[in-house]
């Protein structure tokens, strides 16, 4: 059975950073994509970073600069690195594996698993 951990977020200052992990298990991890999404309250569920089997990533506009998503295929696990946050990153980040690519930059992967999320808060 797939299974997708998120973990790491909490509450920061604006300005600051967070670390969020998501470890994979139950298929084959590299052969997948991973993506980043979060929700944030009234809001809609919004793509964050994806990045897929071959490495290739791509980002939502509105944190272009300041995230950066990897994964570590032998300890299976992603990873979403936060800089320079601010308080309208405030939302429920959540982990997700599908499959498809990342092409020319533009996320074309097809998410069918999905974590529990973690809550990330930024206060002004």
């Amino acid at each position: 059975q797939v299974k997708l951990v998120e973990s790491g977020g909490g509450s920061v200052p604006a300005g600051g950073s967070v670390r969020l992990s998501c470890v994979a298990s139950g298929y084959t991890y590299r052969d997948y994509c991973m993506g980043w999404f979060r929700r944030a309250p009234g809001k809609e569920r919004e793509g964050v970073a994806t990045i897929d089997s071959d490495g290739s990533t791509s980002y939502a506009d509105s944190v272009k600069g300041r995230f950066t998503i990897t994964k570590d295929n032998a300890k299976f696990t992603l990873y979403l690195q936060m800089n320079s946050l601010k308080p309208e990153d405030t939302a429920m980040y959540y982990c997700a594996a599908g499959s498809g690519g990342v092409i020319a930059g533009v996320d074309l992967c097809e998410y069918n698993t999905w974590g529990q999320g973690t809550q990330v808060t930024v206060s002004s």
